[in-house]
Formats: C-alpha cells, structure tokens, sequence
C-alpha cells in the first residue's frame, strides 16, 4: 500500500510538467495557423489584384513575375502547413504515449484500490477496530493507531479521486486525440490541393517562360536598365531627404551636419508618436500587396539577378489613391527623370516615400494628416501593372517599411 506514494510523486511531477510542454506546442501551432490564414489571404488578394484581368493586359514579362510572386507565396503555405502537420503528428504521438502511460497507472491504481476494498472488507467491523485499539500496550500506541486508521481511511478516499481524474483525463486525451488526426487530415487535403495548384502555376510559367527563351538578352537587357533607374532614384531620393534635413535645421536656427534632424517640442512629439505606432501604420493603399520586398531580393524574372531595395513595391489596383500613413508635412516632391514622381512626408525626424506615383494631390510644406489622399499609382499601359513604391526613413537612414505597417 505505502510503496504507491512515489508513483504518486511521479504523477504529480508529470501533471505539472506536461502542462508547459503542451502549452508551447499549442502556442506554436497557434502562430502556424495565424501564419496559414495569413499566406491563404495574401493569394486571395494576389488573384484580386494581379490575375483577375485579362492576359493580354499584362507584357509578359510581368505576367511571369506575377506567377514567380504567387508560387513563392504558395510554396510558403505549403511549407508552413506540413510544419503544422508534422507538429500534429508529434502531438499525436505524445498523447498516444501519454494514454498508453495513464492505462498502465489506472490499472495499478485500481489493483491498488481493489486489494484496499478487500481489505476494508475484511477488518470493516466497529468490533475489530475497537480490538485494534485496546490491544495497544500504551495510550500513545493506542493514539499512533488512531492516527494510522486516519490515514488509511483518507488515503483510501484519495486513491478513489486520484483514480477518477486519471478515468475523466484519459477520456478527455481520447477526444483531443480524434480531434487532431481530423485536424491533420483536413490539413493534408489541403495541402494536396495547393501542390496541385502549384504544379499548374509551374506548368504555366514554363509555357510563358519558353515564349521568351528565344529574346532572353533583350529581357536582360530590360532588366539592367530598369536596375540603373533604381539606384538612380535612390540618389535622388537620398539628395532630397538630405537637403530637407539641411532646410529644417536652418529654419530652426541650427546649421548641424550630422545628418539629423533638429527637433522642435513639437516636432519631438509627433516623431515619438510615429514610433509607437511601428507595426501599426495604416497601409498607402487601400487594397494590396507587397509583391518586392524591402532589401536583397532575387528578381522575379531572372532568378540568377539580385538587387538591394530601399523600398516595398505594392501591387494595387488600377489608379489606387495613395494615403499619408500619419500625420505630417509634405518635405519634397521628387520629379524623376523619365519616370513618375515622388511625395515625401515629414513626420519630426521620420520621413515616408510615396514613389511611382501618376497624379500628385499636394504641395511642398502642405500638412497632411492620417489616411488623407495625396496623390494616385501609376498605372503602367505597357505592362498593366500598378505598383507603388514606399519607404520609411529614420533622418537619413533607411528601414524596412514592412515592419511599421499593420498587417494587412
């Protein structure tokens, strides 16, 4: 009877560890899931906004580089859901482990508590525990066995609730257990069908893709010239931004050259406000989606060519109206050389880029406030793409857009 104690400890031991380890794998898959549903929303918006319109609309440069987009977003669906299948299957394993654990210590216990009953049984009567008592050679033997009656009693009683709670927790593992190989199942269909549609998108850009084989150096050609205009508008960008620095510091009386901005109270006020708003920031568009992202990218053409962005490039639609993300004052207006203009907006020592842009709605030193217009994207009629440039600068240093916008 008493040798049960330790595998009580170690029931114990286990009920309070399992808790934190079952607890991280349902965080983790939590994110997965969050993960899932947000790739799931982005290739609704990526069929909205870049596939919705007719083929010949787009050049077909930018129709591969629209599929390259979706497949590389598809394969991140398709791997982040085998990541949740494999953990289900882990979870799965777990708690098969756990129930055939529990089984064995139900068993136990109830042999336990059956040889107890018995026991019970046998020495139940008032007369017997009274002999028990009075054939005690002192008061304080006869008290120890007072006590051990006690005990034997109530331990009985906890071997009868510890059994109870291991029957409703292997009955509840059971149902968690069926739940999550539906959840696998459901979750393996799914993925079936996205590798399904995967294979079509590859099948179709092979078509696209041998279409051009045979004009390949004119694309490359293409694409190192529309790299030049990049680091071009990266220079022009860099120049506005650094005379607009040099403009507000000697307006505020300060001739600083450090490349920051000198900051007035109130300045100081909206520049705190725009930092704790990072990762909070409406988006310059109402509906879309960062097809390049910010920094070493591969091209979306030629896989072979890499190029440092500045910026975030969001797919949007036709002649989309593009919106101050906060509260500010327009610093510049950049005017590129064959290419579309650029609005830029103060906001104390942060600034917004608003690039590509068809049609400008303000002028420098307008105060502009959040979600207000200021201009539209340039929509291109000889690719059909809208695409909208956007950055963030901290003075004169660049950061990744991505992280002060909200999810979308």
């Amino acid at each position: 009877m008493m040798s049960l104690r330790p595998l009580l400890h170690l029931i114990l031991l286990m009920a309070l560890l399992c808790p934190s380890f079952s607890g991280a794998q349902k965080n983790k898959q939590e994110q997965l899931e969050l993960q899932r549903q947000q790739k799931l929303k982005e290739i609704k918006k990526i069929n909205a906004l870049l596939f919705s319109n007719k083929k010949e609309e787009k050049s077909i440069i930018t129709r591969i580089e629209d599929l390259n987009y979706k497949l590389s977003v598809r394969q991140n669906l398709i791997n982040i859901t085998n990541e949740q299948a494999n953990l289900l299957t882990r979870k799965i394993n777990n708690n098969q482990n756990e129930i055939t654990q529990l089984r064995a210590q139900l068993k136990e216990l109830k042999d336990d508590y059956a040889a107890m009953i018995v026991k019970s049984y046998k020495n139940r009567s008032t007369q017997s525990r009274i002999m028990f008592l009075l054939s005690s050679d002192n008061f304080k033997q006869a008290y120890k066995r007072l006590q051990y009656l006690n005990q034997y009693t109530e331990y009985q009683r906890e071997q009868g609730e510890v059994i109870k709670e291991k029957t409703a927790t292997l009955q509840d593992l059971n149902i968690k257990l069926n739940q999550q190989k539906a959840n696998k199942q459901k979750l393996i269909e799914e993925n079936r069908a996205a590798k399904r549609e995967l294979e079509k998108e590859i099948a179709q850009r092979e078509v696209l893709m041998a279409s051009i084989r045979d004009d390949m150096s004119k694309f490359a050609s293409q694409l190192k010239k529309k790299q030049q205009e990049v680091k071009r508008l990266d220079r022009d960008i860099n120049r506005l931004i650094k005379a607009a620095i040099a403009a507000s510091n000697k307006k505020a009386g300060n001739k600083s050259s450090t490349g920051k901005f000198v900051l007035t109270p109130e300045a100081k006020r909206l520049a705190s406000n725009f930092k704790a708003n990072k990762g909070k920031l409406g988006w310059p568009v109402s509906r879309g989606v960062i097809k390049i992202k910010f920094g070493r990218q591969r091209s979306l053409t030629d896989r072979s060519v890499t190029q440092n962005y500045k910026s975030i490039y969001i797919a949007t639609e036709k002649n989309a109206e593009v919106k101050a993300v906060f509260n500010g004052e327009v610093s510049g207006i950049l005017i590129v050389k064959n290419g579309n203009p650029a609005v830029i907006v103060k906001h104390g020592n942060y600034l917004t880029v608003y690039m590509n842009l068809a049609q400008i709605l303000v002028k420098k030193g307008d105060q502009v406030t959040t979600g207000q217009t200021i201009g539209k994207v340039f929509s291109n009629p000889n690719t059909g793409e809208s695409l909208l440039g956007f950055r963030v600068y901290n003075n004169d240093k660049v950061t990744n857009p991505e992280y002060w916008l909200t999810k979308n």
